[in-house]
This record gives structure tokens, C-alpha cells and sequence, in this order.
């Protein structure tokens, strides 16, 4: 799946709940239609980024995992 990035937040070192706040902050600076990609290395924000964004009414595109403890979260904005 192609999906253009309109902008990439690395947390890589940051622990629940910063990961999501700061995803959360990075999403509110963008336009409704933007993708933003996170990288974490922490594995419970692999789960609570995704759900969180999820309950917050965005769309979570991907959670893929890149290596031994990093994943990557595509998230669309939509509101």
C-alpha cells in the first residue's frame, strides 16, 4: 500500500502516555486529509497509539513492525 506522508513524528524513546499526547499534538497542527506517520520503539504504544487515535476518531491506515522494537503508525485525519 502507497500512501503519501504529510509529515513524520519519530518518538522513538518516549513512553505511553507522551507517545500519544505528542501524536496527538502533531495530528492538531495538520489538515483534515493528511497522513501523518509515528515511529515508536516502546511496544504498548504499538496497542494504545492505534486504539487511541482510534477512539479519538481518526483513522489508523497501518501499524506495521519495521524491526525488533519498532513499529510504524499510519494515521489519516479525518476531524
Amino acid at each position: 500500500m502507497d500512501v503519501k506522508v504529510d509529515k513524520e513524528l519519530d518518538i522513538r524513546g518516549e513512553v505511553c502516555p507522551f507517545t500519544f499526547v505528542k501524536s496527538k499534538l502533531a495530528l492538531e497542527g495538520m489538515r483534515v486529509g493528511e497522513v501523518l506517520r509515528v515511529l515508536v520503539d516502546y511496544p504498548p504504544s504499538a496497542e494504545s497509539v492505534p486504539k487511541s487515535m482510534r477512539e479519538e476518531g481518526q483513522e489508523v491506515i497501518a501499524v506495521n513492525k519495521l524491526g525488533e522494537n519498532l513499529w510504524e503508525i499510519i494515521i489519516k485525519k479525518v476531524r
